[in-house]
């Protein structure tokens, strides 16, 4: 018969007190970090589960932090989730996510104080309306990735007007001076940052843009975008797509034609998705920093719970240019 486990041999195994085992426990911040290390790795090693709901009644919070996503489909979402929740679990918080896929499904149904702590809006698509929930219910929240700036909500975006002017710039040291950008839709504060980044970068050099266009952030958005324009024989010598997905339906468009990247057309993406690494060409493209996103997002909102007054400032972080194989000098006639 397995005998189960409880804070006194927690305690024994890490060499602590009862007393200290339990601030740990209870996200109490007067422990040292290597003493919670080491309750953290006896209560591991003994497999010791604590009572949440007991845990709960102390400490009079659920010990649950919910997160509002829109879906699965992008790296970028799956890296800062990750993070997030091994971020929480440190903390003694479990994470729940909700996946509003729909824009009209109505309230959502983590948005209850006997639910959760605080919620974490990552990329919301009804961003104002949540805004305005939550801020009724007052439950402490921070936005990831939003699309407005709201006065009393700290927030942590991508500095996106960087990552399009990197991007261009890129192309233009190369010595391209005919750069398109393809982004995604136009509703998106991302998608005109980096057409802003971009319009720059070629100002800054005396060029003017070869062309803007926006479709689906899908595959088959930058395909049809390609498809077309090699049918209206308005190509230029390189393309910024602010999206990868994009990218890759571009590739496969120019390839169907026999124009080749990047020999013929440099093309550069946007958010390094998991796999544009291993497809021929390997994109270059412009990654998020979805760890300092995560991380700083869930201390944002632990500083909230635990009563500190944040100042709703917006956390602005900058991307990364990453060089492969999807862009090359420029050809002279």
């Amino acid at each position: 018969m397995e005998t189960k486990m409880n804070i006194h041999d927690v305690a024994k195994r890490s060499g602590l007190s009862v007393v200290t085992v339990s601030r740990v426990l209870n996200n109490l911040p007067s422990v040292r970090e290597a003493n919670r290390q080491k309750v953290l790795k006896a209560m591991e090693e003994l497999n010791y589960q604590p009572n949440s709901a007991a845990r709960s009644l102390v400490r009079g919070k659920t010990g649950v932090i919910g997160m509002s996503i829109t879906n699965f489909n992008d790296s970028f979402y799956d890296r800062v989730i990750r993070v997030v929740n091994r971020k929480l679990a440190s903390q003694g918080y479990f994470l729940a996510l909700s996946i509003a896929e729909n824009e009209d499904e109505g309230d959502n149904f983590l948005f209850q104080k006997d639910r959760v702590d605080g919620i974490i809006l990552l990329s919301p698509l009804e961003e104002k309306a949540y805004v305005e929930e939550l801020k009724r219910k007052n439950i402490p929240f921070v936005l990831l990735d939003n699309q407005f700036q709201h006065e009393d909500v700290p927030s942590v975006v991508v500095d996106n007007y960087q990552g399009g002017y990197e991007a261009t710039k890129h192309l233009i040291d190369l010595g391209h001076t005919q750069i398109a950008y393809i982004g995604g839709p136009s509703v998106f504060l991302s998608v005109a940052e980096r057409k802003r980044g971009y319009v720059q970068a070629l100002e800054n050099a005396g060029l003017t843009p070869f062309g803007t266009e926006y479709c689906s952030f899908t595959v088959s958005g930058g395909y049809e975008v390609a498809k077309r324009w090699i049918r209206e024989d308005k190509l230029p010598t390189a393309f910024f797509s602010g999206d990868d997905f994009i990218a890759l339906g571009m590739v496969q468009a120019l390839r169907e034609e026999g124009i080749r990247v990047p020999h013929d057309i440099s093309i550069v993406g946007f958010d390094d998705q998991q796999f544009v690494g291993e497809f021929y060409p390997r994109l270059t493209t412009v990654r998020q920093p979805e760890a300092q996103m995560g991380n700083i997002g869930v201390d944002l909102l632990l500083k909230m719970i635990n009563g500190e007054v944040m100042p709703p400032a917006v956390t602005k972080l900058a991307p990364q240019l990453l060089i492969r194989e999807s862009t090359a000098s420029v050809r002279l006639p």
